[in-house]
């Protein structure tokens, strides 16, 4: 059980089900992959998504090193590691301090890739290697995921 709400931080009894099972209550929940947290209001644990892309793109850079192409490296990590980050965010509340912190791992990689610490330079690699941040990503599914919402009409029979 998990709350979300003024009253979040309240203390509650665990509930028992009709065979004795208590469910007791959590400070997170995992649902279909995405973490939720108790919250006034209702959010997403994005640090988690960020871990993940490290591991992912840690496990990579282990694999191959410097030993391939800079656009070898950069589709494998726009293949495998830019789902971990996005998955599942579409439907989460995210204001735009989170969008930029979910921006900052794929701005680290870049800065480790190219071996710069100028964003400018990074910013200028991302557009020449079609390479769209989460936060574009996110906004993008978002839309898509209202727009198809908005148009589906359940049929009644």
């Amino acid at each position: 059980m998990l709350r979300v709400g003024p009253c979040y931080n309240v203390r509650c009894r665990d509930i028992t089900t009709s065979t004795g099972t208590s469910i007791s209550w959590v400070n997170q929940m995992r649902y279909l992959g995405v973490l939720f947290v108790k919250s006034r209001v209702f959010k997403c644990d994005i640090d988690h998504v960020k871990r993940s892309f490290y591991r992912a793109a840690n496990a990579i850079f282990g694999r191959i090193g410097r030993i391939a192409s800079e656009e070898v490296i950069i589709q494998l990590i726009k293949s495998k590691c830019i789902h971990v980050l996005v998955y599942g965010l579409e439907v989460c509340p995210l204001t735009k301090s989170d969008l930029k912190s979910l921006d900052f791992p794929v701005n680290r990689f870049f800065m480790n890739l190219f071996n710069t610490r100028n964003i400018q330079m990074v910013n200028d690699c991302q557009v020449y290697f079609g390479f769209d941040l989460p936060s574009v990503i996110i906004v993008r599914q978002s839309e898509k995921f209202m727009s198809i919402n908005a148009t589906y009409r359940p049929t009644v029979s």
